[in-house]
């Protein structure tokens, strides 16, 4: 027999917790005009490359990737664009290249990332999400390369973009623990990709435009476009933001102290570039509220207030978000009270 009234109070009980809830405002509809990210995978043409033909295979490169290429190997690798000599001689080292593990790294991409399907679907997603708020826009297509450690994101002069697939093998790959610090390995795993990918663009589309250098300035323009980038992804925020999911329940945790602190200090109107470092740029922890505080935290502050703001103004459009660089009026009708 169906116990009514335990099934009464049950659903009351679900309202009531819904009900405390402050779900994300919904800016897309559920059917929008796709738009397909295209990925190259110029890491399998390079490390196709046979010692005994490598000048030929170089100059292959340049034909086949015109635009990329010479990037490639100016911002990766830092080499003369036009010295294909030299690269016709680095290359098949780099590719056999035991004593760094390059070899084995190479190697490693070529498996890891053998089916793109899953990245490729997050990335048009997200951008079919962009341009419907910009239908102007350029969905760019993503060259995947190997650098030996060099870089992790490229951003080429016609809005293309590169993605070092060495720098996302997983925060415990070995041949990290030479190249790069302790706090800087969480972020090189392969779910880290489309957040980087997504950010970088929005980053570089929509650059810094206040006129004013204070702390809340920079706060609010980089979490303004974590906040857009959140919506445009279907992952955790914790990602998003590029953090493991403890430093972002540390945050959440003290995020009332966090603010405190930063209001007695009066830290949000001080233009210091070495406290808006320790704010806003990656390390291993935000050195002007404490040791146990995760980087960025600036950013993620940022990224609240937007968000308050947002759900305290319906009638605001994210757009109209992005173009707001009022950074005290955004905070002032944020109603933000951790």
């Amino acid at each position: 027999m169906v116990n009514t009234g335990r099934i009464f109070w049950l659903t009351a009980a679900c309202l009531l917790v819904m009900a405390g809830c402050h779900p994300k405002r919904q800016y897309y509809p559920r059917t929008m005009p796709e738009r397909t990210v295209e990925i190259i995978r110029f890491d399998s043409a390079l490390l196709s490359i046979r010692a005994d033909h490598a000048a030929d295979d170089v100059q292959a490169l340049y034909d086949t990737y015109p635009a990329f290429m010479p990037t490639f190997a100016e911002q990766a690798l830092g080499v003369n664009a036009m010295d294909t000599d030299y690269l016709a001689e680095a290359f098949p080292l780099f590719i056999s290249d035991t004593l760094y593990g390059f070899s084995k790294t190479n190697q490693l991409v070529l498996e890891t990332f053998a089916d793109m399907r899953g990245i490729r679907q997050e990335l048009s997603q997200a951008f079919t999400r962009l341009a419907y708020l910009y239908p102007e826009i350029s969905v760019p297509q993503i060259y995947t390369f190997v650098s030996g450690f060099n870089a992790s994101v490229l951003f080429l002069e016609d809005g293309n973009m590169g993605i070092g697939l060495d720098m996302y093998l997983g925060s415990d790959y070995p041949y990290y623990n030479q190249v790069v610090y302790n706090y800087q390995k969480q972020t090189m795993r392969k779910e880290c990709i489309p957040g980087d990918v997504v950010s970088g663009y929005l980053f570089m589309h929509f650059p810094y435009a206040s006129t004013k250098s204070r702390l809340i300035d920079n706060m609010l323009y980089r979490g303004k476009l974590m906040y857009v980038c959140s919506t445009l992804l279907d992952e955790p925020d914790f990602e998003v933001m590029g953090y493991t999911r403890e430093q972002w329940q540390w945050c959440e945790r003290y995020e009332r102290q966090v603010w405190n602190r930063m209001m007695d200090k009066r830290d949000l109107f001080k233009t210091e570039q070495m406290l808006l470092t320790s704010y806003l740029n990656d390390g291993p922890f935000t050195s002007e509220i404490s040791q146990e505080a995760p980087p960025r935290i600036g950013t993620w502050i940022g990224w609240r207030i937007a968000e308050s703001y947002m759900e305290h103004h319906p009638e605001v459009s994210l757009q109209q978000l992005i173009a707001n660089n009022d950074a005290e009026q955004i905070l002032r009708d944020s109603y933000y009270k951790p």
